[in-house]
């Protein structure tokens, strides 16, 4: 049986611009804080015509932490799922001290979808802007893409980009 290739995404500061809150990039709660990236329609169109499932892995620990209400975080990805060519959206609501499987940097979420969607590892990508997304990606056995930013300078991937295009490069 072919094995598919997929497309991991973090959600925050990928699939949709991160928040300035308390001097610190974060996670939006709110729906109304949510935007989705500019070219993150047309970049995912491209990605799913050159073969790759597209699958979302997000760490959301701030539903364990109750500063979200999952209600938000539910309007936030029906709107995903409305509006980009994802074929699923897998979720770690958990925080730190849960020390659950799914968690990145744990590569739970990976290994899951690749159950559920026959994908070979080895010839799939992650696309985040964390550490703890370069290390699930390696954890996993995918090839790392590092989305740079001024507060991930530091950050070990295989790849490192700053704009939709440069990833199409990489993976096609």
């Amino acid at each position: 049986m072919k094995k598919n290739k997929a497309l991991f995404l973090d959600r925050d500061g990928i699939i949709n611009e991160v928040v300035f809150r308390e001097k610190k990039h974060v996670s939006p709660r709110t729906f109304k804080e949510f935007k989705l990236k500019k070219g993150i329609q047309k970049f995912l169109q491209k990605v799913k015509k050159s073969g790759f499932l597209t699958i979302i892995v997000t760490n959301q620990p701030d539903i364990a932490r109750g500063l979200m209400k999952p209600d938000e975080l539910k309007k936030m990805h029906n709107f995903i799922e409305k509006e980009l060519p994802i074929d699923e959206i897998f979720c770690c609501p958990h925080n730190d001290s849960d020390n659950c499987s799914c968690r990145k940097p744990k590569p739970g979420m990976l290994i899951e979808s690749a159950k559920k969607w026959q994908i070979d590892l080895k010839n799939s990508f992650i696309v985040g802007d964390s550490r703890k997304d370069m290390d699930a990606g390696k954890n996993a056995g995918c090839k790392t893409i590092l989305w740079q930013t001024n507060y991930n300078q530091k950050t070990q991937s295989d790849f490192k980009i700053k704009t939709f295009s440069e990833i199409l490069k990489i993976i096609i």
